[in-house]
């Protein structure tokens, strides 16, 4: 049976926190190098001989280059269960969540199945639009194969599990060696301030931009982290995202802008505009994730591979470094019309065999740890933001986290801009959560 696919048209105990996932984190990969270099372990749906029949309709939000190796998966997925019909509907990520909402709020055309961005699913779940996976086909007997960062974006304090973690990202520091060795420069920085020196470097003796920056909300939390801080506190219910902090990291990347470090993003198509100046060859480094890096090899400027350069995100004041794990859940709509089809059909699609596939077709990043095989670790790539995982921090897991940003992305680009000053922006943004988002947390200045 073929698959059907329609692109869519219409405080210090913060801080003892990070450090400690950061650690259990950086603790798992090391196992996972020496304990699955050969072989792939556990769940896998191969076994599952499961009766479920009917049709299961499945948003995809991975876009234009990724979806048609998932188009195979659902095809593969097909061809086992014959049974099973899969109407694969591609939709825009930028749309993805407002489409969902709409479309529960009106009960017509919701999804059985949505790859979520992992800061959408506990807001769904909280709000009841999500299946508890617990007990189902769809979930292993517990979460300990995966990546310690990847599951608290699908679990509820209530115990419940509302998705399965499919794809896992994080930032990491790209440069050009290219440029790096014209400036004479080794190795690349490992503070924010070392950056803010090589950048300006790099700009006299070559004339290409030192780093460029993206103003979205989630490229700015490299920057808070570095200095032991957070947008909030969920265990103290305190809004920190305007805590001296806080303040204090925004205002180092506020000051790459200022100094000349980095050029003044543009308003709008900021993402756009930093990944073009830096896949021509017009800045030397930029912060990003590893689904940047199909395209910037299909730049004459990395036709040599070997010329992109990955390090971690650089430290900042606390002496730390972190970077926001991102990725992508596979979650089940509470009104699923067929949701025994639609257990078997996450199941098979988040497994550790189509983990590693994915891994190997598009460069992104497992969230089973049985998925980082020696063929997935071979590519320095993709080894390079494994390692780069070690620098990872676990996102507020709270309802309202998907919508955090929203508030802080015209704050925040007024600040890169110039506009407004560091505090001035995130004390506004912290008064509209607590107006608004977060009312019963308090704000700390």
């Amino acid at each position: 049976m073929e698959s059907h696919i329609h692109p869519d048209t219409s405080d210090s105990t913060g801080r003892a926190a990070r450090r400690g996932r950061t650690a259990a984190l950086a603790a798992a990969l090391s196992l996972t190098l020496t304990a699955t270099a050969c072989t792939v372990l556990g769940g896998s749906a191969e076994d599952d001989t499961s009766a479920a029949s009917g049709s299961v309709t499945w948003w995809d939000t991975s876009g234009e280059a990724e979806a048609p190796h998932f188009a195979k998966l659902v095809a593969a997925f097909e061809k086992k269960h014959p049974q099973i019909d899969v109407e694969h509907v591609t939709v825009p990520f930028d749309q993805a969540q407002q489409k969902f909402l709409d479309a529960v709020e009106s009960g017509q055309g919701i999804p059985d199945v949505l790859r979520a961005d992992v800061g959408w699913t506990i807001g769904f779940a909280a709000e009841g639009h999500l299946a508890d996976l617990t007990g189902t086909p769809a979930l292993d007997a517990d979460m300990s194969g995966f990546l310690p960062t990847t599951t608290a974006s699908v679990t509820l304090e209530n115990g419940g599990v509302y998705g399965v973690p499919q794809v896992t990202d994080t930032l990491a520091l790209l440069y050009n060696r290219r440029i790096f060795e014209e400036a004479g420069i080794s190795r690349p920085p490992s503070t924010w301030k070392d950056l803010k020196g090589v950048a300006l470097e790099i700009k006299e003796k070559t004339g290409a931009e030192g780093i460029v920056l993206n103003p979205d909300p989630f490229f700015s939390l490299p920057f808070l982290y570095g200095e032991g801080s957070d947008l909030v506190d969920v265990g103290s219910r305190t809004i920190t995202v305007a805590s001296p902090d806080s303040v204090r990291g925004v205002a180092t990347a506020a000051d790459l802008v200022s100094s000349g470090a980095a050029p003044e993003p543009p308003e709008k198509d900021a993402y756009a505009a930093m990944q073009n100046a830096f896949k021509s060859g017009g800045a030397a480094m930029m912060i990003n994730g590893p689904w940047a890096t199909a395209d910037i090899f299909s730049s004459p400027e990395f036709e040599d591979r070997d010329n992109l350069g990955i390090a971690a995100v650089p430290a900042g004041g606390s002496g730390t470094a972190g970077s926001p794990t991102g990725g992508h859940n596979l979650v089940v709509s509470a009104e699923a019309g067929n949701p025994d089809a639609s257990y078997l059909f996450v199941k098979y699609m988040t497994d550790a065999k189509r983990q590693e596939s994915t891994a190997l077709a598009l460069g992104l990043l497992p969230t089973r740890t049985a998925a980082y095989t020696g063929k997935v670790l071979s590519d320095p790539v993709r080894n390079s933001f494994y390692l780069a995982l070690t620098k990872a921090v676990a996102r507020p897991s709270l309802p309202e986290g998907g919508q955090l940003f929203v508030a802080l992305q015209p704050h925040y680009t007024a600040i890169l801009r110039g506009e407004e000053t560091a505090r001035e922006g995130l004390t506004r943004t912290a008064e509209e959560w607590s107006d608004g988002l977060l009312p019963g947390y308090g704000v700390e200045r």
